[in-house]
């Protein structure tokens, strides 16, 4: 079963929003200048922004919060976020992929930018409903 994809908007304001509640003001998520120098192609949205908009996805999908068990990613790819008022966006997908011993859903998740794959091994756990 497909769980149907949703869409989050990244914008440089949005980073900046971020930093400041995260306490990460790291260079390569504001300068242009700093992230090409270390290689990156331009301002990339931080790791833990990119985990936090697909753990977004799934508390919708599975309709609270505290119904997500265990959430775990491995980042792949960064989040290019260019200079302008568009940003750019984040797909988030995912596919039941049955249960756990105890009945809960498990849960493949894609996150996707420019059509490739920015996190790897993106997996849920959703609690069962109770009866």
């Amino acid at each position: 079963m497909d769980l149907p994809v949703q869409t989050y908007r990244v914008t440089r304001a949005d980073l900046v929003r971020y930093a400041g509640a995260s306490g990460d003001f790291n260079p390569i998520h504001w300068s242009e200048r700093i992230a090409t120098k270390v290689g990156l192609p331009g301002v990339i949205a931080h790791g833990m922004f990119t985990m936090a908009l697909v753990g977004r996805a799934v508390t919708a999908w599975a309709g609270a919060p505290d119904a997500v068990v265990e959430y775990s990613v491995r980042f792949s790819r960064p989040v290019p976020v260019p200079d302008d008022d568009e940003g750019t966006e984040v797909q988030v997908s995912g596919v039941v992929k049955g249960e756990t011993e105890g009945g809960d859903t498990r849960i493949e998740i894609t996150a996707t930018c420019h059509g490739e794959k920015v996190l790897s091994q993106a997996r849920a756990i959703v609690r069962r409903e109770s009866p």
